[in-house]
């Protein structure tokens, strides 16, 4: 059968028959009816009669009227109707990969032997509320959607990106997909555990739904999700320690097997270039951001070195060693798979799967306490008389607060985008409590700098130094930012990488003594809260 056109034949036998067109079967009777405008036998409840209807377009007619037991032919010429090829996409979010992605095995796997492509929103919602137009993120994406849309060519398919409202930017996309014969079946995603992006796929299931697309989320940015780790009563936990001993005794080797999706991906039925074209990708100016010329040098390797996780519990709090993985921009990305971190962790570094729990801990509490965003997980904190002097603030945004662990971990922030866990520790208490300054100044600072910036790590991170979150450190725990810098960085190897005026006329004292700041921040606290 030609795949435009073709011409058949009735052959009727009585009062059966078969109409025949390469491979379809239907009863002749039913097929002529549906063409004589049900005129013969009519019969709602046909339901094969109703697919001819649906799959073909008839053009002309001539028909006699069948008598029994004499065979009488029946020519009819029709075009067929030009079915739209399925699509079934996996839309990237925190999984900018294609091997061990469950998202990308989901709609694989949808697909059977249909079309799949690959799909990725630069949300507008997300975009316009960062300041700097240097972003490092949003350059660090761009530059890994590069990479993937090679790969993707070379295997014959495409990556669609797109810039705006995510609603906004599916709806074009159908639009263009529909006038190249291409409908959108199903759209496979990786869960998101953060308020905006509830809100976000709560609003696009509904607008799936409305247009008959099929939209499926697995689990695969965190190890354990949502309610898989709860009190034996089935409320969440709120102390990381008892949260721990559950997570291990729940995971299992399926929660951290690789996924095959590489392999599949390798072999899959892509839409091809040249049907529903992707447009370019968006220029990084297009979308009101600057190229970011030193980007290679400030991206991690993506590799997890097993020498590294060896010596992890040793050398992890040393800022001037490499002692950390530096995984946390890829795994907030999702350019590596956290199973293959966890891998890693279970084989080589206890210590460092102790941090991946935390990680899934951060994730469950912002999904079950959306409030922690902005507010204190322990409410009688939001009464705290914070200071809040700016000119304190903008000393400690620019590493001038004349502490010089403090400095140095701020004027690392300020020039790779990166901070080392140990200090990031010191330099948040500091504000809190020294400075005596909001703790959700110096989240949303850190928002703005981090390249490996979370919600759910930074929020949890932020109320733990300032004791307002879960699990948090006492208010009258004050690190003391010498006896830090004497314990980690006593040979100020560190500090004198970033902070190379140190020790001469041009370093300013510090902004505030150490012994004043502490007792003011303990009696401010205990002012309007009761001893931990």
């Amino acid at each position: 059968v030609h795949p435009h056109y073709c011409l058949a034949r009735f052959n009727f036998e009585g009062s059966r028959s078969v109409l025949k067109t390469g491979g379809f079967h239907y009863d002749a009777f039913n097929a002529a009816r549906i063409v004589l405008g049900n005129q013969l036998v009519p019969n709602k409840k046909d339901r094969k009669a109703q697919e001819v209807k649906n799959f073909f377009h008839f053009n002309k007619v001539m028909t006699t009227q069948p008598r029994g037991g004499v065979q009488v032919q029946c020519p009819i010429t029709f075009q067929l109707k030009k079915m739209p090829t399925p699509l079934h996409l996996h839309w990237m979010r925190r999984d900018v990969r294609l091997d061990d992605n469950r998202a990308l095995l989901s709609a694989l796997e949808h697909a059977a032997s249909e079309q799949v492509g690959l799909a990725f929103i630069f949300d507008a919602n997300i975009l316009g509320k960062l300041e700097d137009p240097c972003d490092r993120r949003v350059a660090f994406l761009h530059r890994e959607l590069r990479g993937i849309a090679q790969r993707l060519a070379e295997w014959g398919g495409q990556l669609f990106v797109g810039y705006g409202d995510p609603e906004t930017v599916w709806d074009q996309w159908m639009s263009h997909w529909s006038a190249a014969d291409v409908r959108l079946a199903s759209v496979h995603v990786g869960r998101d555990y953060e308020p905006y992006a509830q809100a976000r796929d709560r609003s696009i299931a509904a607008f799936f739904s409305d247009r008959g697309v099929e939209f499926k989320g697995v689990k695969d940015s965190v190890i354990l999700e949502k309610n898989e780790v709860t009190k034996d009563d089935g409320k969440p936990y709120t102390v990381f320690t008892p949260y721990s001993r559950k997570w291990r005794k729940t995971l299992v080797a399926a929660d951290y097997a690789e996924t095959p999706s590489l392999q599949r991906a390798k072999q899959a039925n892509w839409l091809p270039v040249g049907t529903a074209t992707a447009p370019e990708i968006p220029k990084l100016a297009d979308m009101g951001f600057a190229e970011v010329p030193e980007i290679e040098q400030w991206i991690p390797s993506r590799d997890v070195a097993a020498d590294v996780l060896e010596a992890y519990g040793a050398r992890r709090d040393f800022p001037a060693v490499p002692g950390t993985t530096r995984l946390s921009v890829h795994l907030r990305f999702g350019t590596i798979s956290i199973r293959a971190a966890l891998r890693a962790g279970l084989v080589h570094s206890e210590k460092w799967t102790t941090e991946l729990i935390w990680r899934d801990f951060y994730q469950m509490i912002i999904y079950q306490f959306p409030h922690s965003v902005d507010g204190s997980f322990r409410s009688a904190y939001d009464a705290i008389p914070w200071d809040n002097n700016e000119g304190h603030f903008t000393a400690w945004c620019a590493g001038k607060t004349g502490y010089p662990l403090v400095d140095a971990g701020m004027r690392e922030l300020n020039a790779t985008g990166f901070m080392h866990n140990r200090v990031r520790m010191v330099v948040a208490s500091f504000l809190c409590k020294h400075l005596l300054t909001d703790w959700r100044w110096g989240e949303r600072y850190f928002a703005s700098k981090l390249m490996d910036f979370d919600l759910a790590s930074n929020v949890g991170g932020w109320q733990w130094a300032s004791g307002s979150g879960c699990d948090a450190a006492p208010y009258f725990r004050v690190f003391n930012p010498t006896s830090q810098l004497e314990k980690f960085d006593k040979d100020l190897k560190y500090v004198l990488k970033w902070v190379p005026e140190y020790g001469t006329s041009l370093y300013p004292a510090p902004i505030v003594e150490h012994k004043a700041a502490r007792q003011r921040a303990i009696d401010t606290y205990q002012s309007v809260l009761k001893p931990n």
